[in-house]
C-alpha cells in the first residue's frame, strides 16, 4: 500500500517546532548573507580584521604544509638523482674525454700557429723568400747530415740557396729535383759558414761536427774572447747567407774557439724557408757605370 501524500508532522509539537526553527534559521541566514554582502560592497575594509585573523590562524598550518611539500619533494628528488647517477656520471665522463681531446687539438694548433708566425717573422725580416715548404726528412745518426725539403726547381729553388727555420739557419741547398731538394745541414762536416758574434762582431767560421753540434774557429788567433751563451749569426761574407741569421750558441770553450749547439734544430723544424743567395759584393765582371761630366 503506497504511503499517503500528507506530509504534515501530525500532532507532534516537537516536529512542528523543528520545522519552524529550520525555516527561521534559513531565512535569517539568507538575510545575514545579504547584509554582509551589502556591507562588503559599501565598505570593503570592514572585514579586514576577520581576514587578518583567519590568516594568522591558517599561517602555521600553511607553513607546516609547505615544509612537508618541500621535504617530500627533496626526498623524491634525491631518490631520482641516485637512480640517475649512473647515467649522469657516464655523460660527464664522455664530456671530460671530449674536452681533453679538444684541449690536445687546441694545444697542437697553438704550437703550429706559433711556428708559422715565427716563420712569417723570418720571411718579413729577410725579404721575399723563394719558397716556404715542409722539411720532409733529415738525418740524425749518420756521419753526413742532409735533409729533404718539399720544394724544387719548379718552385724556383736553386743550388746554394740558404735554408732556414723559424729560429735560425738550417743549411744550404745541395741538389735540386723537380719538386724536392737536398739540403746540406750546418751540422755536416763539409759545411763551413762564416759567422760573427752577435754582440760585438767577433769573426769566426762554423764547421759541422756530424754530432748535432758545431765547431767555432776564430779568425784572429790569440786570447779567446768567447763566453758560454754567446750567440753567433751569419756575417754575410762569401755572398751566400744574408747577414744576421742566428746559427749557434756557445756551450764549451776551446783554445781557438768553442763548441756550440745549433739554434735551429732540423728535427724540430716542420716548415722551412728557402731564401735567394745573398750577394754582398758587386759582380767584378760588370762594367762601372759612367758618370756624366757636369755641365759648364
Amino acid at each position: 500500500m503506497p504511503p499517503p501524500n500528507d506530509r504534515r508532522p501530525g500532532f507532534s509539537r516537537r516536529a512542528q517546532l523543528g520545522i519552524f526553527t529550520g525555516y527561521v534559521a534559513a531565512i535569517a541566514g539568507v538575510i545575514a548573507g545579504v547584509v554582509l554582502i551589502v556591507i562588503a560592497i559599501v565598505d570593503p575594509g570592514s572585514f579586514a580584521f576577520l581576514r587578518r585573523g583567519a590568516n594568522e590562524v591558517a599561517a602555521p598550518m600553511g607553513a607546516a604544509g609547505s615544509a612537508a611539500r618541500t621535504g617530500s619533494r627533496g626526498f623524491f628528488q634525491r631518490i631520482g638523482d641516485y637512480i640517475d647517477a649512473g647515467n649522469t656520471n657516464a655523460a660527464l665522463r664522455r664530456e671530460v674525454a671530449a674536452a681533453r681531446v679538444q684541449q690536445i687539438r687546441s694545444a697542437a694548433m697553438a704550437e703550429e700557429n706559433r711556428r708559422l708566425k715565427a716563420l712569417l717573422g723570418v720571411a718579413e725580416a729577410s725579404g721575399r723568400p723563394v719558397a716556404t715548404t715542409r722539411l720532409v726528412a733529415s738525418s740524425s745518426a749518420s756521419t753526413r747530415r742532409f735533409a729533404i725539403i718539399g720544394a724544387g726547381s719548379r718552385q724556383g729553388v736553386q743550388i746554394r740557396m740558404p735554408v732556414r727555420g723559424a729560429n735560425g739557419l738550417v743549411g744550404r741547398v745541395l741538389e735540386v729535383g723537380p719538386n724536392t731538394a737536398r739540403v746540406l745541414l750546418v751540422t755536416d762536416s763539409e759545411n763551413v759558414v762564416p759567422v760573427r758574434r752577435a754582440s760585438d762582431g767577433v769573426a769566426a767560421f762554423s764547421e759541422g761536427r756530424a754530432d748535432g753540434r758545431l765547431r767555432l774557429r776564430l779568425i784572429n788567433i790569440g786570447v779567446n774572447p768567447l763566453k758560454r751563451g754567446d750567440v753567433f749569426v751569419t756575417s754575410g761574407s762569401g755572398g751566400i747567407y744574408r747577414p744576421g741569421i742566428p746559427v749557434a750558441q756557445v756551450e764549451e770553450l776551446l783554445a781557438d774557439g768553442a763548441i756550440a749547439r745549433i739554434v735551429s734544430d732540423p728535427a724540430a723544424s716542420e716548415f722551412v724557408i728557402v731564401d735567394p743567395v745573398f750577394q754582398e759584393l758587386p759582380d767584378p765582371a760588370a762594367s762601372p757605370t759612367s758618370i756624366p761630366a757636369p755641365a759648364p
